[in-house]
């Protein structure tokens, strides 16, 4: 077979805007097991959106673009439903940004012969394929943005937003989630930045500019996010998956402490996630765990134990035609952050 034979048909997002999950999630809310907990979950981020002391964050873990969720994002982004993005680099830069530059994922099956693939140059995620050839690109294109920049260090939002200014100047990507959080002003951070393509393009542009180059600053995610939790009066969030994004979100709260600022927890938390929490993984680890720490408080949390793809769709549809996110306040985090 030859390489066009595996990539033809594409993966479509999914789009909130065309279907109202509120009739099955009030079915679900009288029913069991993991239907009542997203069904409390949704009502949990639609108090969120109620309440207009609340910044929301939103977590990204796993293939979750390249699985057909980018559209609610940028939706999510769009109608101020969100007010800060933590993502790994994957979602970001080797999936949105990737498709922002015009490439594809594809739809495949996790039974294809993963030989033939490599020989093919078709990476896989799961049931999905996508384009090595075309990767290589997005790695080289992160190198030629770094290229561009005064060579300094520099937190991954602000690298991302150079990514979106490169999108906007070129006249691509719209409808992605780094041109949209970019003209929404709607600070996006990638704490394990090199962990993905934008690893790939930066050490090439270390090794080609030695004496003088970009480097991406952790800490100062750390520091910038930490911020945004001090200058809100309350704070939630919406963890889809787990991994970093969601230790990195969930520390902010120790972070302000340490800094001798009296600042709450986290009022409202809702994870997703197919993760057990019996092997003490971060995954898994329940919200009322986080809670001993002093991250979350247990009074509006939720944890879903459902596959992403299944249930954050119905709760973001729930939330949109809702219209809480109507009377929010527009947030422009990436302002005090650049000061």
């Amino acid at each position: 077979m030859k390489k066009e034979d595996f990539l033809r048909e594409t993966i479509k997002h999914i789009n909130i805007k065309e279907f109202d999950s509120t009739p099955i999630i009030e079915a679900y809310e009288k029913m069991a097991f993991q239907a009542r907990n997203l069904a409390r979950a949704t009502k949990i981020y639609d108090m969120m959106l109620k309440d207009k002391d609340c910044s929301i964050i939103l977590t990204l873990a796993g293939s979750l673009i390249s699985a057909g969720l980018k559209d609610i994002i940028v939706h999510m982004i769009e109608n101020k439903m969100i007010e800060a993005i933590v993502s790994t680099g994957a979602n970001i830069v080797d999936q949105d940004f990737f498709e922002a530059l015009g490439f594809k994922h594809y739809i495949g099956t996790p039974f294809s012969d993963d030989n033939e693939l490599r020989d093919l140059a078709i990476d896989r995620i799961y049931d999905t394929y996508i384009d090595e050839d075309e990767l290589r690109v997005c790695d080289n294109t992160i190198a030629e943005i770094a290229d561009t920049l005064e060579k300094k260090p520099y937190s991954s939002r602000e690298f991302i937003m150079e990514m979106g200014k490169y999108l906007v100047k070129n006249n691509k990507g719209q409808g992605s989630i780094v041109r949209t959080a970019y003209e929404a002003n709607v600070p996006i951070f990638v704490p394990a930045f090199s962990d993905c393509s934008a690893g790939f393009g930066l050490v090439y542009h270390q090794v080609h500019n030695e004496k003088e180059h970009v480097t991406i600053d952790s800490v100062r995610d750390f520091r910038e996010l930490t911020k945004i939790k001090i200058e809100s009066p309350e704070t939630g969030i919406i963890m889809l998956g787990g991994g970093v994004p969601k230790n990195f979100v969930q520390d902010i709260v120790v972070s302000a402490e340490i800094l001798g600022k009296d600042v709450s927890m986290h009022k409202y938390a809702v994870q997703f996630t197919v993760a057990d929490e019996r092997d003490g993984a971060l995954s898994g680890s329940t919200l009322k765990e986080a809670s001993s720490w002093g991250k979350v408080d247990t009074t509006f949390e939720q944890m879903v134990f459902s596959e992403l793809t299944l249930s954050f769709p119905l709760l973001a549809s729930y939330a949109y035609h809702n219209k809480n996110w109507e009377q929010r306040i527009k947030r422009n985090f990436n302002d005090i952050l650049d000061k």
